[in-house]
Order: C-alpha cells, then sequence, then structure tokens
C-alpha cells in the first residue's frame, strides 16, 4: 500500500499527516510521537510504502482553519481508520461529537447500545487506539468524575484542544467547572 506523509505546523507541534492515494485520512500524529505512527501503520496495513506527498493537502488546509478557528472545518473530512467493527463504531461515533462538547466513556458505551457498565473500560481502550488525532476527536472523551483522563498525545494537547474549543467541563458529583 502506498501512503503520503505531509508534515505541517500546528500551535501543539508539527503534525504528521498520513493519507492514501484518495485523500483520505489514514492517520494524524505528533512528530513527537512519529515511532507510534510507524507502528500503527505497520500493524494496520503491514507492507507499506510512506512517500514525502509533493505538496499541501486539502486536510492540511482544513486543519489550518480548524487551529485558526473554524472549528467545524474538519466535520466532513474523509478518514479511512480500518479496524475492527467495535473500533470504527467508536471512532464513527467520536466524529460526531460537536466541538465545544464532551462526552464521558460510560454516557459513550450507552449511546452506543451497551447497558453493560464495563464496557466504559473496552469503549476507553478503542479510543486509545485512535490512529487519527483531532480529526477523530477523541479529546472530547473524559471522565465521569470530569477528568481529562488519558490521550495518547499527552494531556497537555488534549486540555489545549478543548479550551481552543470553548469546551464545558463540569464535575458530576460537584457540578463545578473544571478549571483548565
Amino acid at each position: 500500500m502506498k501512503l503520503l506523509l505531509n508534515r505541517t505546523g500546528s500551535p501543539l507541534g508539527e503534525l504528521l499527516l498520513v493519507t492514501d492515494e484518495q485523500g483520505s485520512v489514514r492517520a494524524l500524529d505528533f512528530d513527537d510521537h512519529r515511532f507510534r505512527v510507524h507502528r500503527v501503520l505497520t500493524k494496520r496495513y503491514g507492507e507499506h510504502e510512506l512517500l514525502d506527498a509533493p505538496s499541501p493537502s486539502a486536510v492540511e488546509t482544513r486543519l489550518r482553519r480548524y487551529f485558526a478557528g473554524d472549528l467545524a472545518a474538519l466535520t466532513d473530512v474523509h478518514v479511512n481508520t480500518d479496524g475492527n467493527e467495535l473500533q470504527r463504531e467508536v471512532w464513527a461515533a467520536l466524529r460526531a461529537i460537536p466541538a465545544g462538547k464532551v462526552t464521558t466513556y460510560g454516557a459513550l458505551a450507552r449511546d452506543l447500545g451497551y447497558t453493560d457498565p464495563r464496557m466504559a473500560m473496552e469503549i476507553g481502550a478503542v479510543i486509545g487506539a485512535n490512529p487519527i488525532a483531532i480529526v477523530v476527536p477523541c479529546h472530547r472523551v473524559i471522565g465521569a468524575d470530569g477528568d481529562l483522563k488519558g490521550y495518547a498525545w499527552g494531556l497537555h494537547r488534549k486540555r489545549w484542544l478543548l479550551q481552543h474549543e470553548g469546551a464545558t467541563i463540569q464535575r458530576e458529583a460537584a457540578q463545578a467547572p473544571l478549571e483548565f
């Protein structure tokens, strides 16, 4: 499989954008996690050729617009995450969470029709395996107590993205805004 790599700047550090020849996003990672992106690509696609893209892509333009404040700029970017059925289901549900909104792992599991409360942990594992930062907005999922919990690319980035989107996070117990 032939994949194209674009490097683009962001307020959070250089991004590694991997697309296929049709322009679908296959991975989006940060340069300081470049080994992760190579590991993900090898796991998902086996043998692949990663070529430097010859020019900026339409997705890069959308990313610049998002970082400039157009929070809807990424909503219709085409992604191809592959993955198993649960992964595809969860990653599609993440894309349905509007910018500026958050949900919890448990609420996401319930929204997907799961009644077993332990599915929140499974959903969390699937979210942690998300290969496409920002465009598949796993940063919009937080703990039931309002804590940010994990983020593969660092909690400082999750916090920044939520602030950028104007998210209001409330702790369920205290119903008080979480200070960033």
